[in-house]
């Protein structure tokens, strides 16, 4: 048999060739050293709904994510001498006494940055949408210190909401914390979608943030967002009904810090809490099952504490950058007066109160106006609205008081007749279609009409009609008197006078559809 040979004359050559390679092996091994981590791990001791104890941990620190063998997440809550209660934020199904869980070294995080926009995650920066993983850099614990005071400044600039009664009546400033209170459905959700909505010519950045809901009204928020081209400068964070407990804890807590990061970056920002009263009750669950002592209603006694410092965070800072919080809650039979709700009225600059007997009269939005309040109020309000604000709310009052002694029958004078009939004049005019958001000089036009009674004489049920030509044609003649509103101008005599005889054109019918008055 032949055997084959390697020629001599290239043995020299594969011995040098092997030469460097073992070279370069050896100068990859000199640079390397090998990084050894000390990684302090424990046992589960018991599983229970949501929460679990644990054995050892002895360095564990409060609000560190931990993570079970099966790959599962916990968050350390309670550290006492000889365990540690984990809130779990993944299903418990595979997790058992015995089961092994370590230390992550890193306190509950979650990833900020614009590539958060226009994206569906969960509270753990997971996304839960079909447009892949999240390309981010930088991540921000969930609990944070809110800013100082000295590092604040005062809220002056309005937060436009598209929504006559509460741009009128009820301000909201870039900085504010103004709670949304009422029955369960009540146009609570679909008042603060409209806020985000309006945020759209703004250049506000918004954040929904879903605790408790059911999936469904979760899918109807992400689709009027995708029908009307707002959800690209908005961040969903949603925790459902069927999600663990601590899971739906911490949701609030990691929106903020997304928000946060664009608020220091010197942005607006508006995020919307849906709603703070299931937030509460998970809360409840986990403490009841940690064993914490129970207080009034079964809550713990630190369930102010949770809320208040959650919304604190929100605020209008000295440097630039705003962050405006709408928390929601939900009350049972019109009582306000009810624990968490009285809590967040403590803690908010104001409450808009959504009343369910003007929302069975079809009167919606059905803001309240005599139990709402902004504690910012005009401060936060273009100047143009203080025309028409003050003599909206007297009106719209003296019409409430009048309509119940009305209900008897009693015999009326021509003047109490005359303010009835302008109340409901009032209250028709505040009426407002879902997702039609109105601009500041629109909103003041069509009040100021309303107030200086040039609708009296038009039946309550052409008001609408006449609202959507004389705002067509004041926006087509005065569109130069709506760039100086909205720069913060007030209403001069002469342009008040302009838009007066626009109104009454339209009152009297002079102009009936979109084309030129005629004079």
């Amino acid at each position: 048999m032949a055997h084959s040979t390697v020629p001599s004359h290239s043995t020299p050559m594969l011995n040098e060739a092997l030469k460097d390679a073992a070279a370069v092996m050896t100068r990859l091994l000199e640079r390397h050293s090998a990084a050894f981590s000390l990684v302090e791990t424990g046992s589960v001791r018991h599983v229970g709904h949501g929460v679990a104890w644990v054995d050892g941990l002895p360095n564990v620190q409060a609000l560190e994510l931990l993570e079970f063998a099966g790959g599962q997440f916990g968050m350390a809550f309670d550290l006492d001498t000889d365990q540690v209660g984990v809130v779990l934020l993944d299903t418990s199904q595979d997790i058992a006494a015995g089961s092994k869980i370590r230390r992550t070294g890193r306190v509950a995080d979650v990833p900020v940055g614009n590539a958060l926009l226009g994206r569906i995650v969960n509270a753990l920066g997971q996304p839960l949408d079909e447009q892949g993983t999240l390309q981010t850099r930088q991540r921000l614990a969930i609990e944070r210190e809110a800013p100082a005071i000295l590092e604040r400044a005062p809220v002056n600039q309005p937060l436009q909401t598209g929504i006559k009664v509460i741009d009128a009546t009820i301000p909201i400033g870039r900085g504010q914390r103004q709670l949304i209170v009422g029955d369960r459905q009540t146009g609570k959700t679909a008042l603060a979608l409209a806020t985000i909505l309006n945020q759209r010519q703004h250049g506000v950045i918004c954040i929904y943030c879903a605790i408790g809901q059911r999936g469904d009204a979760v899918a109807r928020v992400i689709d009027t967002l995708r029908a009307q081209g707002a959800i690209e400068q908005t961040i969903l964070v949603v925790a459902g009904a069927d999600e663990p407990p601590g899971l739906q804890y911490i949701t609030p807590y990691a929106a903020t810090s997304m928000a946060e990061y664009f608020m220091e970056q010197g942005r607006d920002v508006l995020i919307v809490y849906d709603d703070l009263s299931h937030h509460a009750l998970a809360y409840r669950e986990l403490s009841l099952l940690l064993r914490r002592p129970p207080g009034r209603e079964a809550y713990p006694g630190d369930i102010f504490y949770i809320h208040s410092r959650l919304l604190e965070r929100s605020t209008r800072l000295a440097r630039g950058g705003s962050l405006t919080a709408l928390p929601i809650v939900e009350i049972e039979a019109e009582n306000l007066a009810a624990y968490i709700a009285t809590n967040l009225i403590s803690i908010t600059d104001g409450q808009i109160y959504l009343s369910p007997e003007l929302f069975h009269k079809g009167l919606l939005p059905a803001v309240d106006v005599g139990k709402s309040v902004s504690r910012v109020g005009g401060k936060a309000q273009l100047p143009a609205y203080r025309l028409v604000a003050g003599a909206l709310k007297l009106y719209y009052a003296q019409f409430e008081e009048l309509e119940m002694f009305a209900r008897f029958g009693t015999r009326l004078d021509a003047r109490t007749r005359a303010l009835l009939e302008r109340g409901r004049r009032v209250r028709e005019i505040l009426k407002q279609h879902e997702h039609t958001a109105l601009s500041p000089f629109e909103q003041i036009v069509v009040l100021l009409a309303v107030t200086e009674g040039l609708f009296d004489d038009l039946p309550p049920v052409r008001i609408p009609e006449a609202e959507q030509r004389l705002c067509s044609l004041v926006v087509r003649q005065f569109g130069d008197i709506g760039r100086r509103i909205y720069e913060g101008e007030s209403l001069n005599a002469e342009d008040r006078m302009a838009i007066l005889q626009a109104c009454k054109q339209v009152s009297t019918g002079e102009v009936t559809d979109g084309n030129r008055a005629n004079t």
